[in-house]
């Protein structure tokens, strides 16, 4: 687990995605907070059944680089968004991460300080030298997050911003 500041950002374990799946607050249940109003994006969900819930189950794999990590407010005591590093560092040593924040907790800079403890954490990883992000060109809150962060710009297609962290260990 990593503390910041605000937040509690915990990476979830196989059982605890499958429970974060049903949207019916058995995680929170679990993990004895209060309970979130949130939604799965048909995205998210596809990535779940066909990425992330295998990735974790693979026991030859380190679950951190597969699993969705979640912020949970310390004040009030639920999650308030996700983020998931996509797989283990590669042969360069960068990792790639994907995030969104619940409705109702946006513009509150809840992913600007995950993203940050996730930074922190990832600079304890040996194998790790760099964490990289997409972002599309019209989500302006998702690239501040990034900027905010100290990523670079580094590349772009019709419609994302490519970015990039390396870490100074």
């Amino acid at each position: 687990m990593i503390e910041t500041e605000r937040l509690l950002i915990k990476p979830l374990t196989y059982s605890q995605l499958f429970k974060y799946t049903l949207c019916d607050n058995s995680l929170e249940k679990e993990l004895n907070l209060n309970e979130t109003t949130r939604t799965i994006s048909a995205e998210l969900k596809e990535a779940l059944e066909q990425t992330i819930l295998p990735s974790v189950a693979d026991e030859t794999k380190n679950y951190l680089y597969s699993t969705l990590w979640t912020a949970i407010s310390k004040t009030e005591n639920r999650m308030v968004a996700d983020l998931c590093i996509i797989g283990e560092p590669n042969f360069n040593g960068e990792i790639e991460i994907g995030y969104a924040t619940y409705e109702g907790f946006q513009g509150k800079g809840f992913m600007t300080e995950l993203v940050a403890g996730i930074i922190k954490w990832s600079k304890t990883q040996p194998r790790v030298k760099s964490v990289i992000a997409s972002t599309n060109k019209d989500n302006i809150a998702s690239f501040k997050v990034l900027q905010n962060n100290d990523f670079l710009k580094i590349g772009e297609t019709d419609i994302l911003f490519n970015w990039k962290l390396e870490l100074s260990k």
